[in-house]
């Protein structure tokens, strides 16, 4: 697993707990802003993540036989 394959996983694992903690509603409205607040932040990071690695795949494209 490459480095940014674990940081992407941790985002997601991360993003899955508070959206869990969030769904149980067992915090008061100003903590669940809060974790609102930080999906939307894990998310932005999650997509900037897989932006950067579709970039890097399109500027530098497997060769076919790194595919098999």
């Amino acid at each position: 697993m490459t480095e940014a394959s674990a940081d992407l996983d941790a985002l997601v694992r991360e993003l899955k707990t508070t959206a869990t903690e969030l769904r149980e509603g067992k915090v008061q409205a100003p903590e669940a802003a809060g974790l609102v607040d930080r999906c939307a932040e894990l998310a932005a990071g999650i997509a900037a993540e897989l932006d950067r690695q579709v970039l890097e795949l399109e500027s530098d494209p497997p060769d076919q036989e790194s595919l098999l």
